[in-house]
């Protein structure tokens, strides 16, 4: 059983993404008639052409793509997958209710699109990527987005091209002006899901090559208690031994630590890279 506590752990986050996924759904792209990509836009231009429950259609088109992702995912991904999927259809089915009742009075706008587009991109997009970081998926081209995303593609690339597929098949059913607000939609949620994936701390890495190497690390690990690394390294010019230091720290410490370089060599030849997710002791455990 205890084994079991932290897989069941995850399953919250991703309910809490589908929730704030339908929701956006259904308050800020309905409404409007703007369109979604994947097999969600299917049932987006099913609701449009027929006028038929998202709520069903999306979990209808799902069940094929769940015995590939039973197959090519493992068994607790799929579990999961299944969660997003099923928690999404219910979330879809109760803010449909809760619109029909009056509940909900969903956004409209006729006369700034643009507003509606930025939220609907930003809302879709944070539901996403918080199933997407806990290891689900809402079912449809998520599951084929999480198998490809192992052999190195960006899971918002990828569900990017897929999107643009569905979306241009829905030019037969919605205006022009529609699918390119429906374009800033996809953008803005495919940043978005990116961002929340790769996380949402942002370091620096720092690579000093110097000839005083040894009282440059010291000094970081006095004053700014950071791990140090040093590497070693030799001149292709020189051909001499030298070493680099190596050593992650905060944006916020990033002043301090040129300072210590600075005052220890001046000559130093310094490299910062960004660092978009660090874990370990001093910055934060996942």
């Amino acid at each position: 059983m205890n084994r079991l506590m932290p897989q069941f752990k995850l399953v919250l986050p991703i309910l809490l993404g589908s929730a704030v996924y339908a929701f956006g759904l259904q308050y800020f792209l309905l409404p409007n008639s703007l369109m979604e990509g994947g097999v969600t836009g299917i049932g987006v231009l099913l609701n449009y052409a027929a006028g038929w429950p998202l709520s069903i259609t999306t979990l209808l088109l799902n069940i094929p793509l769940f015995l590939l992702g039973w197959k090519a995912l493992g068994k607790w991904q799929m579990l999961y997958t299944i969660v997003g999927t099923v928690s999404l259809s219910l979330f879809l089915a109760l803010f449909e209710f809760m619109t029909r009742h009056g509940w909900i009075v969903p956004f409209q706008s006729a006369s700034d699109t643009m507003l509606v587009a930025l939220y609907a991109g930003a809302t879709l997009g944070t539901g996403l990527g918080i199933v997407f970081r806990f290891g689900g998926t809402t079912g449809g081209v998520d599951i084929i987005a999480r198998i490809l995303s192992r052999r190195g593609f960006s899971m918002g690339q990828i569900i990017l091209v897929f999107d643009a597929l569905i979306i241009g098949i829905s030019m037969l059913y919605i205006s022009l002006d529609k699918v390119l607000y429906t374009l800033v939609v996809v953008f803005i949620a495919t940043k978005i899901i990116d961002f929340i994936q790769d996380g949402a701390y942002s370091a620096k890495a720092f690579s000093i090559f110097s000839d005083h190497s040894a009282a440059i690390a010291n000094q970081i690990t006095i004053e700014l208690e950071r791990g140090v690394t040093l590497m070693p390294a030799k001149g292709a010019f020189s051909g001499q031994n030298k070493e680099i230091v190596y050593c992650v720290v905060g944006r916020y410490e990033t002043r301090r630590l040129k300072s210590i370089v600075r005052n220890i060599d001046p000559r130093a030849f310094i490299v910062i890279a960004d660092v978009h997710d660090v874990l370990g002791e001093g910055f934060k455990e996942e």
